[in-house]
């Protein structure tokens, strides 16, 4: 009875360790199928409430200008080490190759070719068209302070310069900066000019010279501009950090944008690079990085760091004639291939947006809107048009935002227009009023490649997606100067049954 029991025992041992063992085996196999293709499991945190949201954005400057998208000249250790703990995106776009237009479509979430807005606004306009982007489009900072949060914007505005167009009516409570579309940097030098053309009596003064303001009122600044923009955000962010509302701060450095201005002791720090605008372009977004520098420590220092979402980019594509580089994109500001549009980008914010991690499937500026409006709990007006999507789960797991979505860009030119329109990993473009072609932009991210005659069907497809965006386009409500505006209505523009023919 007892050797019985004894083998019954050793019998039903062996049995579970076969069945663990096999257990084992299916498990691991199961792992590797569900892994099969994939890096790593991704893990997600939950995402806190109301954080505080600080966009930094800078004004032409060039995807391969800042050291996390490869610069080899440039040091940009604080903008390295913020993207180095947060995401970068590698296929970070815009909706407009230009300043104003990109502006307005981060500010409503809209590409501007749909409220009129597809042209920047020109010098001076607070004085001559009185024109800004529609009161009728409620911006994210006014839906974000409805919100209950402090909103900030410091810098360049663009977006309308007439007090009904104003950043304090728009929804920031507090405004430094200027409302034009570039500023030079020295306020010795353009108080001397902006005085001398008082005195002479010029009534329309060049906007780059006027004062800057804070809140309506001209102010007397004495700092290189874009260090007096980093003062003002730590301002700024101290101020926030003692009250119990969250903030939102828009910093917007017209750096490095022209007139190619510098401090001598930045100069003196690239003094190897022999092209003179390269130079002081490199000091300029030297400047930029340490004024970041001093905004992160602010944040330590007013306890607000790990509760803030940075996210830090450019308006468009470096200006190549004045010392950006765009490597390996093709082109630069104002194109619609991917040198003017596609931009260097990256999230941080510790414990919730992965560190050390690229994100490289396609996001685009207009998603702000939704996206900042969800994470703020805020409530976006109904009716409100929208052409981005709120893409912050889709980012946290490493999906594809836009999965076979279209991203488009139109820039207009005197009588014929550029377009360029990304689906998944084909684009195609039509330029300078060529024939339209078609690149695989995932294995040809230097749109070196035309396979259209491979693919016409794709490229067909492109083509008429691009169409029907367009027939949701109203005319512009201005241009950057009077002969464009004569020029476009004595070439009937926008002529888009020429721009959307496949040659």
């Amino acid at each position: 009875m007892k050797k019985t029991k004894m083998l019954t025992a050793i019998y039903t041992i062996v049995v579970c360790l076969f069945s663990l063992f096999i257990t084992s085996c299916t498990s691991t196999k199961d792992k590797r199928n569900a892994n099969k293709g994939s890096k790593k499991v991704v893990k997600i945190i939950k995402t806190p409430a109301k954080p505080n949201i600080l966009v930094i954005l800078c004004d032409d400057l060039g995807y391969s200008d800042v050291g996390f998208n490869g610069s080899k000249d440039i040091p940009t250790p604080n903008l390295d080490l913020l993207a180095k703990n947060g995401t970068i995106f590698t296929a970070a776009y815009v909706a407009h190759p230009f300043c104003g237009p990109s502006r307005a479509a981060l500010m409503t979430g809209m590409y501007p070719h749909e409220i009129g807005a597809q042209f920047n606004l020109p010098p001076n306009s607070g004085e001559t068209i009185k024109k800004g982007i529609s009161l009728e489009e409620t911006f994210i900072s006014k839906v974000l302070d409805d919100a209950g949060y402090n909103t900030g914007a410091i810098g360049k505005w663009h977006l309308g310069s007439n007090p009904e167009f104003h950043p304090n009516v728009r929804g920031f409570d507090d405004f430094f900066g200027f409302l034009g579309g570039g500023h030079n940097y020295f306020p010795e030098q353009y108080r001397a000019a902006y005085k001398k053309q008082k005195a002479n009596g010029n009534k329309l003064i060049w906007d780059y010279l006027h004062p800057l303001e804070h809140n309506g009122k001209q102010i007397k600044e004495t700092a290189y501009l874009t260090d007096a923009f980093s003062r003002e955000a730590v301002r700024f962010i101290t101020d926030a950090g003692k009250t119990k509302d969250p903030f939102f701060l828009y910093l917007a450095y017209n750096a490095p944008h022209t007139p190619l201005e510098a401090k001598e002791e930045d100069l003196k720090l690239f003094s190897h690079i022999k092209d003179k605008k390269r130079r002081t372009y490199a000091a300029m977004v030297y400047a930029v990085d340490r004024g970041v520098k001093r905004v992160k420590q602010a944040l330590i220092d007013s306890g607000q760091l790990d509760n803030t979402l940075i996210i830090f980019l450019s308006d468009n594509g470096g200006k190549t004639t004045s010392g950006a580089t765009n490597y390996p994109l093709k082109e630069g500001k104002g194109s619609a291939y991917e040198g003017g549009y596609r931009v260097p980008m990256f999230f941080n914010w510790p414990n919730v947006v992965p560190a050390g991690r690229k994100f490289h499937t396609p996001v685009s500026a207009i998603d702000f809107y939704p996206t900042l409006a969800r994470l703020a709990g805020a409530k976006i007006p109904s009716g409100k048009r929208l052409d981005g999507k709120n893409i912050w789960d889709d980012f946290l797991l490493q999906k594809d935002a836009h999965k076979d979505d279209n991203i488009f860009v139109m820039r207009h030119r005197n009588g014929f227009s550029d377009v360029g329109v990304r689906k998944n990993e084909w684009k195609a473009v039509k330029a300078y009023n060529q024939k339209w072609k078609l690149f695989n932009i995932e294995n040809d991210i230097s749109e070196k490649n035309d396979v259209s005659s491979l693919h016409p069907a794709i490229l067909k497809e492109l083509v008429h997606n691009a169409k029907l965006w367009s027939d949701k386009h109203v005319q512009p409500e201005w241009w950057h100067d009077v002969k464009t505006g004569v020029q476009w209505k004595k070439d009937d523009m926008p002529k888009f049954d020429e721009t959307f023919r496949i040659k």
